[in-house]
This record gives C-alpha cells, structure tokens and sequence, in this order.
C-alpha cells in the first residue's frame, strides 16, 4: 500500500532539518493520501524534496515522529534489530548494563518508546501510537539480542499509564506482557542494594538516570551528616550511608516512597544510620532551620516543577524557593547537592536561579562539579528534548 505523503510548509521543518525527529501540526501545508493515525508516512519538504519516514498521529500537536532518513528505508523487522541491537551495543560500551536504559525514545532513533532493564525483568513505557505497533517485535528483538550476551530475561511489565499517552488519543495502561512474576525486583547499583517495584513505583520504578550523580556525592559524605530531601526510594541517601556517613535523614511526600526506602536501608544493614520520614519538604525546611539543624551535606532532587513553558515562572519560584531552604541547612565547608530534570529548566535558566538563591541568603557558593543524565540516557544534540537532568554539587564558602 502506497504511503501518504505528509508536505510541509515553506520555510518550515528547521528542527527536522537540524536532525531533530518531530514534525508538528502546525509546520504541515497538506497531507495527500490515505492513512489512519499510527501509519507510516513520507514527510517532504514544501518543494518535494525527501524528508524521511515517520508515523503519523493526529491527535498529537507532534504530528509525526521520525523513524528513518533514508529514502529507500524500509520500516521491517530487520530495520527494528538494527535499531535496538545499536541500542544495546552503545550501553555495553557507556555504562554498568546490570541494571540500565536501554532504549531511551528518539536518542536512540526509536522515538515514544523507552525500556529499562532491571535484572532479569524489562520495563516498557510507550508513549507514540506508531511505535505501539512495533512494541511487541520491539521487545522480542531486545529479548533475542541480550539472549546472545548470554542475559535470560524472566519477565516484562508495561507502564504506558503515563498522562501524556491521552494526548495521543491512547489509553493508560500497566500489566504483564507475557507470563506473570513477581514485580519486586532485586537490583545494585554502585553497590547499594534495591528492591524495585516496577509496578507501583513512579515511572518504570526506578530513576536510573542518577545512577552516577549518587555515585558522585559518596566522597562527600563519609563521616557526614546528611539531608536528602525528596529521596523516592531512598535512593541517595544510601549511597550516602553505604559511603560511611554518620548519620542520614530522608524526606519524601509519599508515605510508599518511605516505606520502600526504609526496607531498601535494612537490605543494605542501614537501618541505624539512615532514617526516612513522610513530610512536604518545603514544610519540613523552615522547621529544620528554626530547631537550629544543620547539615554537611544537603542533596536536593525534587520532581519536575514544570512539564510545560506555560508554568515556567512558578517552577522557577519553586527552584529558587527550595535552594534557599537547602543553602541554609548546609554548614560552612559542607555541600549541596541540588538538581532539575524539568526539560524546560534550562541548564542556564537553572543555574541563574540557584545563583540568585545563594545571593538570597548570602551564601558564598563553590561549583565542585556539573554533572547531567547517566550515559544509558543519552543526549541527542539535535533532539533536545532528550537533554533534561542538570546536576551541580556546590561547597558552601563564608569568608574566613
């Protein structure tokens, strides 16, 4: 069956142009032929001129998501194991594949879908109607080329129940894909012991992204006392724990959070050392301060203020809120830790407000190091919705 062909305006397309992977709505003169949303289409520039192969959705503002450049590209099985076999062999080479991303959307040229890999058990997140259609063979490919470096992988769990689905006119849904088994999964990372609920946990349930940012903040924390404000599962600070700190508090808002990672500090023989509590965080702060506590290392990792441009101005009122908070619970010579994974914070508009926050509570700031997301999250430069986790560890500095 012939394809449709989807024409764009003159003068528009410089983000595809640039090598990005979306077309949207409002970039597209006309679209001849007949398709039904989730097809594969040819996108041409307003002159004729070949653009690529990408499949189509309507219902989206991202009308259609680039799979292909190549003319005479087809859209097969041989074409998906080519895709994900890369996927696989750059993680092999970038990052620790016990537990890792392996396929993260359109950095790795298979845009809507992201699968993570904890263990023995893959997590599938779908995003895009197209690629919904290859998410099955997607999988089975996976299957087959991790079988060949010798990993047996048990189980697999679907968490497209993300709201951005119904932007694309798809149903939220989780479940097994395949055989039922147990969704608690044991994992390591930087030697910290986890259980994972792929299940109930936020996203696929689990961050990986900070895999080597929690790596990072262990050399600050031996013999320290340790703040970790929104910690999830408890995920930094038992990497501070398990580095030798003296004592660790997490907060988080969610009562499942806490419980998780008060089980995740007995797995690891934390227990006397890191301690969680359930409480708002910008609640929590000020009464710290006014009971006089203070810490050597404040860690930082809050949920993304903002999902959209429109609400840019509160997410920096929050960011800058809570930076205040967390720059005066840190002992001169201690640290912060503090970072976005908001998209729409820029790595400039972010550092502009953890400056004005320091100047806001006069404290004098020493950037040790900026890190972003781990590798297995890969940055397209030309798709810069793939680049959003900005991470900065400061020492705190009063003038001696």
């Amino acid at each position: 069956m012939e394809k449709a062909i989807v024409t764009l305006k003159k003068g528009e397309g410089r983000t595809l142009k640039a090598g990005g992977a979306w077309v949207f709505d409002n970039e597209i003169d006309k679209i001849n032929g007949d398709f039904t949303n989730g097809d594969l289409v040819f996108v041409h520039d307003f002159d004729g001129f070949f653009m690529g192969t990408g499949f189509i959705n309507t219902n989206s503002k991202i009308t259609v998501r680039m799979l292909s450049r190549k003319k005479d590209t087809e859209i097969d099985d041989a074409f998906l194991s080519m895709r994900v076999r890369a996927a696989w062999e750059y993680r092999k080479k970038t990052v620790d594949v016990s537990s890792c991303r392996v396929i993260f959307g359109e950095a790795d040229f298979l845009p809507g879908i992201v699968i993570d890999k904890f263990s023995d058990v893959l997590v599938v997140q779908s995003l895009a109607l197209g690629i919904d259609r290859f998410k099955e063979k997607i999988i089975d490919l996976l299957k087959q080329i991790l079988k060949e470096d010798g990993i047996e992988i048990n189980g697999v769990y679907e968490r497209s129940d993300a709201k951005v689905r119904t932007q694309e006119g798809m149903e939220r849904i989780k479940g097994f894909i395949g055989e039922s088994f147990d969704t608690k999964v044991p994992i390591i990372e930087n030697g910290v012991k986890y259980i994972v609920d792929v299940e109930e946990g936020q996203k696929t349930g689990f961050f990986l992204d900070q895999k080597y940012n929690r790596l990072a903040i262990q050399k600050l924390c031996k013999n320290a006392k340790v703040l970790d404000c929104f910690t999830h599962t408890g995920s930094f600070a038992l990497n501070a724990g398990i580095a030798g700190a003296s004592s660790v508090l997490g907060v988080d808002a969610s009562q499942l959070g806490i419980d998780q990672a008060t089980q995740n500090a007995k797995l690891n023989g934390l227990e006397d050392t890191v301690h969680f509590t359930c409480a708002d965080v910008f609640d929590l702060l000020p009464k710290l301060e006014e009971e006089g506590e203070r810490f050597d290392v404040v860690i930082l990792d809050p949920p993304a203020f903002t999902k959209s441009r429109n609400s840019i101005k509160n997410a920096i009122k929050g960011y800058r809120e809570i930076n205040m908070r967390g720059l005066k619970l840190v002992k001169d010579g201690g640290y912060l830790a503090t970072c976005s994974c908001s998209h729409f914070m820029t790595p400039e508009l972010f550092a502009e407000t953890i400056g004005q926050a320091a100047r806001s509570v006069h404290k004098r700031i020493r950037q040790v190091e900026y890190r972003t997301q781990s590798a297995d999250h890969p940055i397209l430069w030309s798709a810069d919705e793939s680049y959003y986790l900005k991470f900065y560890i400061f020492q705190i500095c009063e003038e001696k």
